[in-house]
């Protein structure tokens, strides 16, 4: 998994009501044997704070792709991120329902 930590994701002056650290310190704590990376700005600002749930190796290989996470703010998006990862993530787990409204596609990101 890679979150996203720069000028707007992780910034108190976007999410003044976030706390960003404990944010990241619960990706870290929930996302069990996946390895969280911490990235600068994925440039999706709009959708900030970002999180980008990659793929098993075994999974990619059977066609799953990185999925982009938008507007992941509150304590329910990040546990239902992190309950998706320990269920194995794309292409193993399906998404929880809670995390739909958060999926978008980097590449149709304008104006970010």
């Amino acid at each position: 998994m890679t979150v996203c930590r720069d000028c707007c994701c992780g910034s108190t002056d976007k999410h003044p009501d976030v706390d960003h650290d404990a944010q990241l310190a619960a990706l870290r704590s929930g996302a069990g044997r996946h390895r969280v990376r911490v990235s600068e700005c994925l440039s999706v600002c709009e959708r900030s704070n970002v999180v980008v749930v990659q793929p098993s190796r075994a999974a990619r290989r059977g066609g799953a792709r990185p999925v982009y996470l938008g507007d992941i703010l509150g304590h329910d998006t990040v546990d239902a991120v992190s309950a998706w990862l320990t269920a194995g993530g794309p292409g193993v787990a399906e998404m929880p329902s809670r995390l739909g409204g958060h999926v978008f596609d980097a590449a149709s990101c304008v104006g970010c």
